[in-house]
């Protein structure tokens, strides 16, 4: 037999900022784990231009939905400010 459980409104209250709270924890994981894997990347761009040989390639770089050349150099300093 279920039984009538009494909960106060003070009690409801709690319960739902413990809900609020519960909801952003994981939001805020979920989005770690996003920026690890975009820091993840940049580093391994990193690394690749600097295994390139050749000074004059021109490497294409992503700003917003268009990619736009730029010399080694350039790239390597705009991937570090990305991080």
């Amino acid at each position: 037999a279920a039984e009538d459980v009494n909960v106060t409104f003070e009690d409801q209250q709690k319960i739902n900022k413990f809900a609020r709270n519960t909801s952003r924890i994981t939001e805020l994981k979920e989005e770690i784990e996003v920026k690890k894997k975009q820091l993840q990347n940049l580093e391994d761009a990193c690394d690749d231009i600097m295994l390139a040989d050749d000074d004059r390639l021109m490497i294409p770089y992503q700003i917003g939905d268009v990619f736009i050349s730029h010399s080694q150099e350039e790239t390597q300093e705009m991937l570090e400010e990305a991080k």
